[in-house]
């Protein structure tokens, strides 16, 4: 599912326009996206958590000559845990 397609399931689920439904994921992506820039963790309860790790600078090998060794800066990523709403597993 694309951005397009999720913002027309959002629409249809709500009765929402598409135009206000396409805000309302806009919105929350922005939203999510500042937080994620300061280093704050957006927990959305029984859905999941967004949150910011540090990852270590490391030697790789250059995918382009397979030989060669490069030093990858440390940088900071994204991570999501899902909730239990979103857990695949089969409950006992």
């Amino acid at each position: 599912m694309n951005k397009s397609e999720f913002t027309a399931a959002i629409a249809k689920k709500t009765g929402f326009t598409k135009v206000d439904a396409k805000k309302a994921v806009d919105a929350f992506i922005e939203v999510v996206t500042e937080s994620m820039k300061k280093g704050e963790e957006v927990r959305l309860l029984g859905f999941g958590t967004f949150s910011v790790s540090e990852r270590a600078a490391r030697m790789a090998t250059n995918p382009q000559k397979p030989g060669q060794k490069i030093k990858v800066p440390a940088h900071k990523v994204v991570k999501f845990k899902p909730g239990a709403a979103l857990s695949l597993r089969k409950k006992k």
